[in-house]
């Protein structure tokens, strides 16, 4: 004797009944909502359409879903995935990805990697280019052949293969789109090394594990960054300054006033001076260079004492200290 309270299985939603049918009223696709006479998303599927599903024949009004998105704009859906042949083998289908972001590094460690999956050389896609960069050819192309595959063999498992997560995206709003857009399609993603390997479909379970794994690259970028900062901030204190080299050294400018004493004008040293470290080593400098060390020069030596206050000042403004206030110089006479 069965027990009338015992829960029973949920019903499938009405919505996912109808939407296998197109819409004879409103020539909707299969998985698409109806749409009104203004083009959006209608409130209700209409009539012609539910009466073909045996058990909605009676129905007077089936409500779209709130996920639909009533009275918005009315986009095309994600099409009904085609019935499954059971006497189909199902199999495994995998598309590998590789990348690093520079020229310097090699791909030779993931592309063995890939290979020991016994993934085919033509489903391999690999590129030499930095997350910074928006559109990678490659990972686009992985992409498309994974979906395409996926459409025309939906019985099979088709999985996107990346060696490590932070091969696939920078930051986490980058990395959830991926998943999205792995959901959208069916694919599964495996990473073979990391914190986690393994397969995760972002359908199910896998999807909050994913939006984990973004949230820990970000992180783990922002550490990065933060380390590079202090590393750039301790060199600075030491007096380890970043940056091009001057292209007039103290050496060249002492050559430069010694010969200009002696009556020479700087066109005629310019040739003699030669760029000692940076890209245009071995090269001259130009006669502008060389007029604009001068010019520096005689500011430092007309006024020495504001250009160490100067740099008093901000050492005290970068120890978290005010700089000692000064005394207002007196205006020089007119000449």
């Amino acid at each position: 004797m069965t027990d009338p309270h015992a829960s029973s299985p949920p019903a499938e939603p009405e919505a996912d009944l109808v939407e296998p049918h197109p819409c004879p009223r409103c020539r909707a696709e299969p998985g698409s909502p109806c749409r009104s006479r203004s083009g959006a998303v209608a409130s209700a599927y209409h009539t012609g359409r539910f009466t073909k599903v045996p058990k909605l024949a009676k129905e007077l009004r089936v409500q779209t879903p709130a996920d639909r998105g009533p009275g918005q704009p009315w986009r095309p859906g994600a099409p009904v995935p085609a019935a499954v042949d059971p006497d189909l083998p199902s199999a495994d289908i995998r598309i590998g990805y590789a990348r690093c972001s520079t020229l310097g590094q090699e791909l030779d460690s993931q592309l063995d990697a890939l290979a020991k999956h016994d993934i085919p050389r033509d489903k391999v896609f690999s590129e030499k280019i930095s997350t910074r960069i928006k559109v990678r050819p490659a990972f686009e192309q992985a992409l498309k052949t994974a979906r395409e595959i996926k459409a025309h063999a939906p019985h099979c498992r088709v999985i996107f293969t990346v060696y490590e997560m932070k091969r696939l995206g920078r930051d986490a709003a980058e990395l959830t789109a991926l998943a999205d857009h792995l959901t959208e399609h069916g694919l599964v993603l495996e990473m073979l090394a990391g914190p986690l390997p393994g397969l995760y479909d972002p359908t199910g379970p896998g999807k909050l594990l994913f939006a984990f794994f973004a949230a820990m690259a970000e992180t783990e970028r922002e550490n990065i960054r933060e380390s590079a900062l202090e590393g750039l901030d301790t060199a600075a204190r030491k007096g380890q300054h970043g940056g091009r080299p001057p292209v007039i050294t103290d050496d060249m400018l002492h050559t430069v006033l010694r010969r200009k004493a002696n009556g020479e004008s700087v066109e005629q040293i310019q040739p003699h001076l030669v760029i000692p470290t940076g890209k245009r080593k071995g090269k001259n400098p130009s006669v502008a260079s060389i007029y604009r060390a001068l010019a520096e020069y005689e500011k430092q030596q007309r006024h020495p004492e504001a250009v160490e206050q100067a740099h008093a000042d901000f050492t005290a403004l970068k120890g978290g200290e005010l700089p000692a206030p000064r005394p207002a110089q007196q205006p020089e006479p007119a000449r």
